[in-house]
């Protein structure tokens, strides 16, 4: 047993590739290939570094002693400085010229930026196997009727396929948020205290220039196109808020389908999957819970909550900078990242096995369709000569008693009563007649495959994740 606590997120939730890219291994790498990227930039313009100052930081970048981190951090209470003196241990020759010109966020906050815009890729390519599944299995279904519902009661018939299409739709619009985000990821460069670039101008003789060829030459080697035109000491907290909001998005997709999928559970229309020797439950041993579902809900919820945390840190900067940004940010973006991550996963394992009861559904629209015919047989009645209000207000008084029966628990046949009904003017086959459920399905069918085609080309490439999240 582990004698310290550690987070669900990490030990019980996340992905290895998740986990891994912001374990603390990735992110003091990755400030020590900034350091590196700004060495060789300030080289190339003129400074006094050598080529073999550069090369012994490269060889080092990935021996990062810890031991030293902590010891020297306990004296200096300050992270970056630790490292900077760890990585100047094991990189004498470059010793002095490492972090030259630049604040602890050049590291810090760049190393994010770089964090962040990769798990929003990972997550991107996650979302679009939760999509290609869903496709799938609405274009299998298209045109299977299914009982509709509206504030959770019986109404029109839809398709089962067609209910897919619009977590589909939601997943989408999913997709195109993390687009429009992973757009607007800058890089901060190197900027300086206040972001004014003081630091280099001294240093580069008041060659502007420079200064932009170096945060160019930085922001290349990450693959970043530009960087943020201004900037206080940190790149801008609104982006924070733009990628928990994004993630919060995911999380309300995820949970509108898991919950439907809970509800459709609850009649036995369709079901998650379900290994043969699951457990449902230690007491009730006939049970067959939607767990996955459930926990899909939970963790969107504690998801939803932490997208708070970014505004309200945007939202207090205190002019160029303040520090009760770190904490706060430390804990709720990763954590963010992560909890999309595992409910995102938890939604492949769903969507990549749902059970349909065929039979089930066709017995609830068989049971319901009289019910949802009364508009068409209201029309073909008038059509023979009725009177519309007349024929209503049969049908209303008619659903009615037939209502208060099924309430009673006793036997009811709306079709038969309907029949007997002079102002109805039809017989009980040729009220049967109006009762083929595909009548009343609309362009379910068709909605679907034009759905579908649309984002064909979205999901062509899609490489099906086979790892499913342990459960």
């Amino acid at each position: 047993m582990r004698n310290i606590y550690e987070s669900p997120l990490s030990s019980r939730y996340g992905s290895e590739y998740m986990k891994n890219l912001f374990s603390s291994d990735m992110r003091y790498i990755t400030w020590r290939r900034l350091w590196v990227a700004l060495a060789k930039a300030e080289m190339k313009l003129g400074l006094p570094i050598t080529e073999d100052m550069v090369s012994e930081m490269e060889e080092h970048i990935d021996d990062i002693d810890y031991e030293t981190v902590t010891e020297r951090e306990k004296e200096v209470r300050h992270d970056v400085m630790a490292h900077i003196y760890a990585y100047g241990k094991v990189a004498p020759l470059a010793s002095g010229i490492i972090h030259l010109g630049a604040t602890s966020c050049y590291v810090t906050d760049n190393a994010d930026l770089i964090i962040f815009r990769k798990a929003l890729c990972f997550l991107r390519t996650e979302i679009l196997v939760v999509i290609k599944n869903l496709s799938e299995f609405a274009d299998k279904y298209k045109a299977l009727p299914t009982l509709g519902y509206t504030h959770y009661q019986p109404a029109q018939l839809i398709t089962v396929g067609k209910r897919a299409s619009l977590w589909i739709q939601d997943f989408i619009s999913d997709i195109n948020e993390i687009d429009y985000v992973l757009s607007q990821i800058k890089f901060l460069g190197c900027r300086g205290t206040t972001g004014t670039e003081a630091s280099f101008l001294n240093l580069f003789e008041g060659d502007s220039d420079k200064i932009d060829q170096m945060n160019q030459m930085i922001a290349e080697d990450f693959e970043f196109e530009s960087c943020f035109a201004v900037c206080g000491q940190t790149y801008p907290r609104k982006l924070d808020s733009r990628i928990l909001n994004v993630l919060s998005s995911v999380a309300q997709s995820c949970y509108r389908m898991a919950n439907d999928i809970r509800l459709l559970q609850h009649d036995r229309q369709i079901e998650e999957p379900f290994e043969k020797n699951q457990i449902g439950s230690s007491a009730m041993a006939y049970k067959r819970n939607p767990m996955r579902c459930e926990r899909i809900c939970s963790l969107s919820r504690y998801l939803m909550t932490d997208a708070m945390n970014a505004p309200l840190t945007a939202s207090v900067q205190w002019l160029e900078r303040t520090l009760d940004d770190s904490a706060n940010r430390r804990i709720s973006m990763p954590e963010g990242f992560l909890c999309a991550d595992a409910i995102v996963r938890l939604s492949q394992n769903v969507t990549d096995g749902l059970v349909v009861n065929e039979k089930i559904i066709e017995k609830s629209v068989k049971e319901y369709l009289p019910f949802i015919a009364t508009e068409n047989l209201m029309m073909e009645a008038v059509k023979r000569g009725g009177n519309r209000q007349k024929i209503h207000e049969v049908i209303r008084r008619c659903s009615m008693e037939t209502v208060t029966k099924i309430k009673s628990g006793e036997e009811y046949d709306l079709l038969s009563r309907l029949s007997m009904e002079s102002e109805i003017g039809l017989k009980r086959e040729e009220i049967e007649e109006l009762l083929h459920p595909d009548l009343y399905i609309g362009r379910c069918t068709e909605q679907v495959t034009m759905l579908i085609n649309t984002i064909k080309p979205l999901i062509a490439d899609v490489q099906m994740n086979s790892a499913k999240i342990e459960i």
